[in-house]
């Protein structure tokens, strides 16, 4: 196929371009940035521009088979910080997006949405895909509307939409500024030697799901025939404490721990039901936390003494 990758030049889109590569696809990438963040392979075509600008997208959009959209210009914290500006880039920008889909004739359409914050405080753990959505933060607003927008664009004009509502991925090439991917950051402190912050006391627990078995979800949803929502994440629990606990062993010391303030948009818990995603997809995780960890600080430390 022919891909158009939305925001591939991110973190989770970078790992996905490289994937749907290997695959056998032809992909072309656009990104906010004049230059992409991060090394695209030498065969993928970057475009730089905005989701709303609509002869830039029509334009890419020519011989288009299928659209993956991971272009997001906030995460939950900065997204709580102005709504207004979550949803002009994000709501706003997707339905610019799904207009120029419809007028181009592209009909297959990849949406990564958050499956740590669609839900809000579950009601049952692990959390199915029918569960109730109830977001408590605007980030998980928007991408409900998003989602709701694909079920209505689906209806008016014949969009087959598939939609992976994904945990916490972490891995090699994410960012680590501390707003959003735990892992990275901590991991970051530790080269850095910097105390690693926990907000609140450390229990609030999360589904973390190393990159590559997200992406491999992504590109087996895509390559298929399915329409609907699918749970994107490993299906086990960890804590923010055994977190930090898994850093300090693959780091090989221990670390200054400094508490914070729990925030009100964070949950107790989430962790997602994954079992319609292995079934659908004949798909499972293969990369445990203390593997995918350890992976990543060998990552960081590699990049850290090549700079």
């Amino acid at each position: 196929m022919k891909i158009l990758v939305l925001g591939g030049g991110g973190f989770i889109g970078f790992h996905l371009v490289n994937d749907l590569v290997a695959a056998g696809h032809v992909v072309k990438v656009l990104g906010r940035n004049r230059v992409p963040s991060r090394p695209l392979l030498p065969d993928v075509q970057y475009i730089s521009g905005d989701l709303a600008d609509s002869k830039l997208l029509r334009d890419a959009l020519q011989d288009v088979d299928a659209v993956a959209h991971l272009a997001s210009g906030t995460v939950p914290a900065t997204a709580d910080k102005d709504p207004g500006r979550d949803i002009q880039i994000n709501l706003l920008g997707t339905l610019s997006v799904l207009d120029d889909m419809a007028a181009c004739g592209v009909k297959r359409l990849l949406y990564v949405s958050s499956g740590g914050t669609v839900y809000g405080k579950p009601q049952e753990i692990p959390i199915p895909e029918g569960h109730i959505l109830d977001p408590i933060s605007s980030y998980g607003i928007v991408k409900v509307a998003i989602e709701s927008y694909l079920k209505l664009y689906e209806t008016k004009f014949g969009l087959r939409p598939i939609v992976i509502r994904a945990s916490n991925p972490y891995g090699p090439y994410q960012g680590n500024l501390g707003v959003q991917g735990i892992i990275g950051t901590y991991l970051n402190r530790a080269l850095n030697q910097q105390p690693l912050e926990i907000w609140g006391d450390g229990s609030a627990i999360r589904d973390y799901i190393y990159i590559k078995d997200l992406t491999s979800l992504c590109v087996a949803a895509l390559e298929s025939e399915k329409i609907g929502i699918y749970n994107g994440g490993s299906g086990t629990g960890t804590s923010v404490s055994h977190i930090a606990e898994v850093i300090s062993e693959v780091v090989g010391s221990p670390i200054p721990i400094i508490y914070k303030p729990a925030r009100s948009l964070d949950v107790p818990i989430s962790v997602l039901d994954i079992e319609r995603a292995k079934l659908d997809f004949n798909w499972d995780t293969k990369i445990g936390l203390r593997e995918g960890v350890a992976s990543v600080w060998s990552w960081l430390k590699a990049n850290h003494a090549a700079s």
